[in-house]
């Protein structure tokens, strides 16, 4: 009976960062942000990786001040890092599909903050990883807002081999 528990307690969590998606998407921003904040207390910095990644990522959705966001979106990053360095617990596969969108949103949390060359960073790091996106929808919207970050960047990413052609989005 313990083994089952322990089996659906992630799935319980994920089940509730999905809720409190629902209710952000849905236009309550500041209680979604209470609900992620006492969730991010629950499972605390020493919880489960995919835990923390997925928390952190939407609750860094629910903050105004780039800032904030930043810091969270750090924490999301950090913790995906957490399952793709082999560390026990980790899922390589399914972190490694993260890790564009969440150095996009790093890209992004830092022109906010004026902070070009640091954007430019997380823009190069998200470029190298174009293969870790399914051919499906998320993949092609997360290579898309690649695309347009860097063209306001003024990077057209001709010269990144790894990074797929315009044409050729998904390859």
């Amino acid at each position: 009976m313990v083994e089952r528990q322990e089996q659906t307690a992630p799935d319980a969590v994920l089940t509730r960062i999905g809720q409190v998606v629902m209710l952000h998407h849905g236009g309550d921003r500041e209680e979604a942000r209470s609900r992620f904040l006492d969730l991010w207390a629950e499972i605390g910095e020493d919880g489960a990786p995919m835990h923390r990644c997925t928390l952190a990522h939407y609750l860094a959705d629910t903050h105004d001040d780039p800032a904030d966001e930043l810091a969270w979106d750090l924490r999301a990053l950090s913790a995906a890092e957490e399952l793709t360095d082999g560390r026990p617990g980790g899922d390589p596969g399914s972190a490694r599909g993260f890790l564009p969108s969440l150095h996009l949103n790093l890209a992004a949390d830092y022109v906010k903050l004026g902070r070009a060359e640091a954007a430019r960073s997380h823009l190069r790091r998200a470029r190298t990883a174009p293969r870790a996106l399914a051919d499906d929808g998320y993949g092609a919207g997360v290579r898309s807002a690649i695309s347009r970050l860097a063209l306001r960047l003024g990077e057209d990413g001709e010269d990144d081999e790894d990074w797929p052609s315009r044409g050729r989005q998904g390859s």
